[in-house]
């Protein structure tokens, strides 16, 4: 059995305050995105449980040992249902690591959501989103998938009603790792200075000015390529472009398809180019 555990874009990121659990309080607006791994579970046959790792960014971190989030999910459900075999994992990774795409948070879930259907666990979505906010933050947004707000940790969402369908999405990421821990480091914080439930799609040429991620301010003064990068997508004519949530991806939000070439980005560099389909 397949799934295919797909990426996120931030619409907005606001980081509000620091929290006693040394987390912090964000608001964001996830937008689920067509970029995707590819996650398959086989029954094992010598009765022990292994996960295989392969595709983009696996030789920067995303490793087969038990700190990977898809083993930590498939052994939770295990402990809690000892009617789960043992299987074998095979994740194939097509969304990159580092990004602030939410490859790891999707790919864990996917696995709840595999193991549930494998072994007819019959576990209901606020199960489901239980089990996902316990592995971390942003993996309750991958169990409904669809457009949400999300605020304190990014484990709390709401749903709101914004539709990119019909416009073409670009991402680029340079070949730069930016780790959650430095991008919160020296983070500005603010203090929301606009509601992200009423953003309008009809507005969106708009959106440069009042949508902001506040890691921007200090990741593109220590990485200037982000900057540029970014400035070269409303050059080629994105109606909005912004870096996603902690990671080193830059994306741009088109009305018709872009000539890549015209970004003259390195041969290193990552790019995708899709139309949004909801």
């Amino acid at each position: 059995m397949i799934y295919f555990p797909n990426a996120k874009i931030n619409i907005g990121l606001f980081v509000t305050d620091r929290r006693e659990d040394g987390f912090h309080n964000i608001e964001s607006l996830f937008y689920p995105i067509g970029l995707n791994d590819a996650l398959e579970m086989r029954l094992s046959e010598d009765g022990i449980t292994g996960l295989n790792v392969s595709g983009e960014g696996i030789e920067k971190d995303v490793s087969d040992t038990d700190n990977n989030t898809v083993l930590k999910a498939f052994r939770m459900l295990k402990t809690d249902f000892p009617q789960i075999k043992d299987v074998n994992i095979y994740l194939d990774k097509g969304i990159p690591v580092f990004a602030g795409l939410g490859g790891g948070s999707s790919d864990a879930t996917y696995a709840l959501l595999l193991t549930d259907y494998m072994f007819n666990l019959q576990l209901d979505e606020d199960k489901l989103l239980f089990y996902a906010s316990l592995i971390g933050s942003d993996c309750p947004f991958f169990v409904k998938n669809v457009p949400q707000f999300v605020y304190s940790r990014g484990d709390k969402m709401t749903s709101v009603d914004l539709s990119l369908k019909g416009f073409y999405l670009v991402l680029i990421k340079p070949p730069l790792n930016i780790s959650t821990q430095e991008a919160y480091k020296d983070v500005h914080k603010t203090s929301s200075p606009f509601d992200l439930r009423k953003l309008k799609v009809n507005d969106i040429a708009n959106w440069r000015c009042y949508v902001k991620n506040d890691f921007e301010v200090h990741l593109f003064e220590k990485y200037p390529l982000l900057r540029e990068i970014k400035d070269s997508l409303y050059d080629t004519g994105a109606l909005y472009a912004q870096m996603s949530g902690s990671g080193s991806t830059v994306y741009g939000i088109f009305e018709h398809k872009v000539d890549l070439n015209a970004l003259n980005l390195s041969d290193d560099t990552f790019v995708w180019q899709e139309r949004l389909e909801r």
